[in-house]
């Protein structure tokens, strides 16, 4: 992606289904959950950019002992942070200790049967340690202490803010983290407390509540009561003190999550192919966790899954398929390089099918697997075409004209590079531009100047701004005749509210060029008419409300709009002539039929909240106003 945006967390929990004598003996280490989860992480670090954490707990612990780790870090080494200074706790320690699990788990933190781990990518507020997840809701009782972390945003924080105090509930700071926190932390006391009145008729001792707590807690019942009125994208993942744990995923299936299970482990990842590389293992053995269903794992180490919310309509992040999640997963891989194989023809048309003076090529490094299916298809495209040409030449083939048609070739070429950042803290104004625009590099000497046509394939073009102050500036200095942008995603629209930074009307191009147009045909009335809509829908429930800025696209064509995006994009002063093609929502749907939530293209949002949202940062836009719409 030429723009740089943040997008979702990551979520990785381990539990061990042995006693820990179990695995020093087979894998030679008493810290063999540790060193999974923490294979967990680096695998998905992709999915954290501000900070982590970790959270353990020991199961059956004594009463007086500690049970309970966290340890959170920020800042661009985070991962190793955390994890140095974890194992810092085993450093000095004889060879006996250390292949002794029963001492560690007694002496030494991070020793628990149970781990939770987290990657943070902030897309709003401040990044901070206090921000960064697992949080950690503590209570002198086993049972309610609750460890969450998470992947997702609410687009309803004020009405799950207004239940709480209406529990009767303090919270310290109004955000969708505190918030959800605290309703499932409200649920989970309110279960405790159920089955302890219940137990405590029968004469139970304390000590035997405990015990029958531990076995009846239903985390099924309390996770449906806590989450009924959630409006956002959501995988959630959760500890409960005694050795309980659940992940739960949202009813339309936005955010990603996976699991894997045998006699030994239970693991869960937000990406597969975290979980095929810390356990070596076949793809086919992970399973998606399904929408609106939590994965159960209780303190005995029996695990179910179990809806816990009615499910809607799958609407699966596609943006995770065309750019998030890493393309070492099979399935993103094959779905990457469908989208690119389908717009050969396209392609091809903007260039007159002229194979002879085009060079193809891809912006680093997340559009390479579409490049490769693009290239593909213009093979298939190129194939087609020396059919005709040896069909038509008929009986009278000449050697040397076959010879010629046989050697036609698509040019492939590395063009752009992605270079080191320069530093800039000595320079200010338009030097610093300057030098910020050389973040990519190009391969000289390739494109014949003033002759050949130059295609870039992009995986997604949100704001623009590097094409125009970057990209395209560098390019044109190697004077082909025509620079084609290629955008394997369809034209991004509207905003994101499950916790993709892409909320703010005003930074899409897409967005920019529709109101250039209306400008340009004197029809920025119906901006006027539209920020009257939105405003009006304000009043009614949100289950009523609708995207009233679909009517407003629909006023041009897709090609329309694509055609002023180029105008935005491309620099002042440069020769080329600069032309974007994009996918359609049509295409997008058939290289990814799994994933079909595209609300970012098409303003379909999946939950109610959405069309809330979309209003809101339209009217924002209109404002004038730089905050956030959620």
């Amino acid at each position: 992606m030429s723009d740089q945006i943040k997008h979702e967390c990551g979520i990785a929990l381990v539990r061990l289904l042995k006693p820990l004598q179990y695995y020093q003996d087979k894998y030679g280490t008493s810290l063999y959950g540790l060193n999974t989860l923490r294979l967990l992480m680096q695998k998905q670090r992709n999915r954290g950019q501000d900070g982590a954490g970790i959270a353990t707990i020991k199961l059956d612990a004594k009463p007086g002992t500690r049970y309970i780790s966290r340890k959170r870090k920020t800042g661009p080494d985070y991962l190793n942070n955390i994890f140095s200074g974890i194992y810092k706790h085993f450093k000095g320690l004889s060879d006996n200790k250390l292949s002794n699990p029963a001492w560690l788990k007694k002496h030494k933190p991070y020793t628990g049967e149970l781990l939770l781990g987290h990657l943070r990518y902030g897309t709003h507020g401040d990044n901070t340690l206090e921000a960064c997840h697992p949080f950690l809701r503590q209570n002198n009782w086993i049972s309610r202490n609750l460890v969450l972390a998470g992947n997702f945003n609410m687009t309803n924080v004020d009405e799950l803010f207004n239940n709480l105090l209406e529990l009767g509930q303090y919270p310290k700071e109004k955000s969708d983290t505190v918030t959800v926190l605290e309703k499932i932390g409200h649920f989970l006391d309110d279960e405790v407390q159920r089955l302890h009145d219940w137990f405590k008729e029968d004469g139970h001792s304390s000590e035997e509540l405990n015990q029958l707590i531990f076995e009846h807690l239903d985390m099924q019942r309390l996770l449906e009561k806590a989450c009924k009125s959630f409006d956002g994208g959501y995988v959630m993942a959760g500890l409960i003190g005694h050795g309980d744990a659940f992940v739960m995923r949202d009813p339309s299936g936005i955010r990603p999550a996976f699991y894997y299970k045998d006699d030994e482990i239970v693991v869960v990842a937000s990406e597969r192919p975290a979980i095929q590389t810390a356990l070596d293992i076949h793809w086919s053995k992970i399973k998606e966790l399904k929408p609106a269903h939590a994965l159960l794992i209780k303190s005995t180490g029996k695990v179910t899954e179990e809806q816990f919310i009615e499910p809607r309509k799958r609407k699966s992040c596609s943006f995770e398929r065309i750019y998030f999640s890493r393309g070492t997963d099979r399935d993103v891989y094959l779905e990457r390089k469908k989208l690119g194989q389908q717009l050969a023809k396209s392609i091809l048309e903007a260039v007159d099918y002229n194979f002879k003076n085009t060079v193809f090529s891809y912006i680093p490094n997340t559009a390479e697997s579409s490049y490769y299916g693009m290239v593909e298809g213009l093979d298939i495209e190129l194939n087609e075409v020396k059919k005709q040409k040896i069909l038509a030449m008929g009986e009278n083939i000449k050697p040397k004209k076959l010879e010629k048609i046989l050697s036609m070739h698509t040019r492939v070429e590395k063009i752009v590079v992605k270079d080191a950042k320069l530093r800039t803290f000595i320079t200010s104004g338009e030097s610093r531009g300057d030098l910020v625009s050389h973040i990519y590099d190009v391969t000289y000497g390739i494109v014949n100047n003033d002759k050949d046509t130059l295609v870039l394939m992009d995986d997604s073009i949100v704001r623009g701004t590097t094409l125009r102050t970057s990209i395209l500036q560098i390019v044109s200095r190697l004077k082909p005749k025509k620079i084609v942008i290629v955008s394997s995603a369809p034209q991004i629209r509207y905003p994101d509210c499950y916790g993709i930074d892409m909320s703010k009307m005003g930074e899409f191009v897409a967005f920019r060029a529709l109101v250039a147009l209306l400008e340009e045909n004197n029809m920025d009335h119906l901006l006027d008419e539209t920020f009257e809509r939105c405003k009006a829908q304000e009043e009614l429930p949100v289950a009523k409300m609708k995207n009233q800025l679909i009517p407003l696209y629909n006023t041009f064509s897709y090609e329309e709009i694509s055609n002023k995006i180029a105008e935005i994009v491309t620099p002042k002063g440069i020769k080329p002539e600069v032309e974007v093609i994009y996918q359609t929502i049509e295409g997008l749907h058939e290289a990814c039929p799994n994933d079909t939530g595209d609300w970012y293209f098409s303003g379909k949002y999946p939950t109610p909240g959405g069309n809330r949202v979309v209003n809101r940062a339209f009217i924002n836009y209109m404002k004038k106003s730089d905050q956030r719409a959620y």
